[in-house]
């Protein structure tokens, strides 16, 4: 079977392409730098023919409101529109859980309106959503950070490893088209606040955390359950604690 990964070249979309060849499928990685570009369309037409199943783990290369907006929007319907002239059976996205309770962020409605993009369509598919990935948390606090403190909220977070991520993402792209989502999650809660908190303090990082109920998520503020998974979601298996990311390399 031919699958093609758009952002096949990048982290998740490298390791599900290792994936996939495992289970010996002629596996294409998709990017600008080998020659398809699904904002211009270039290449396009080309590398879907053949194709049953095509996966879409990139990635905005802004978070700004207005480029996320346009890129998630122009790409999705781009690709579509080669998908349903290739004869693609299967559309799989990658996305992010919460997305719906995260409005407030721009980044987050533009992951929303290429959601919508791909259930308006003809092209049955799947959608994953994934928590945040550890290779993000320290892209995070840094995100989060005003001087030299770091404001985080009391809530619920549950971070997964990019290669847990890539395999329920190759996992659901060999199954059947759900036609709906799917929701992993890494294999432990932590309160965001005290996770960070830990994190900083492993890193060495001088920074301070600070409990801010009303502090921003990428322009949302958070409520409990914004960043977790239902109780039923897939998990993953690496727990941070065990993730050789976790400490940087030389500390």
């Amino acid at each position: 079977m031919k699958i093609v990964i758009i952002g096949g070249t990048g982290l998740i979309g490298s390791k599900v392409a290792l994936n996939l060849r495992e289970h010996e499928h002629e596996v294409v990685a998709a990017a600008p730098s080998t020659g398809v570009n699904t904002v211009t369309g270039e290449g396009l037409a080309d590398v879907l023919v053949g194709a049953s199943v095509v996966i879409d783990v990139s990635n905005s290369p802004s978070f700004e409101d207005g480029p996320a907006m346009e890129f998630f929007t122009t790409s999705t319907r781009n690709l579509l529109a080669a998908e349903a002239a290739a004869g693609v059976g299967h559309h799989v996205a990658l996305s992010v859980v919460g997305t719906e309770r995260l409005s407030d962020s721009g980044y987050f409605r533009a992951k929303a309106a290429q959601e919508a993009l791909i259930e308006a369509s003809s092209i049955p598919f799947s959608i994953v959503h994934a928590t945040q990935f550890f290779e993000f948390v320290r892209g995070i606090a840094d995100g989060a950070t005003d001087g030299n403190t770091v404001r985080v909220a009391p809530v619920s977070f549950q971070p997964i490893a990019s290669d847990d991520v890539a395999r329920a993402v190759s996992k659901v792209a060999l199954g059947a088209p759900v036609n709906g989502t799917v929701e992993v999650g890494g294999p432990e809660r932590f309160r965001e606040d005290e996770f960070f908190r830990d994190a900083l303090a492993a890193w060495n990082d001088p920074r301070q955390v600070v409990t801010d109920p009303h502090a921003r998520y990428f322009g949302a503020e958070l409520s409990e359950r914004s960043l977790v998974p239902d109780d039923d979601a897939m998990r993953g298996e690496i727990r941070y604690r065990d993730w050789p990311g976790r400490i940087p390399t030389g500390k």
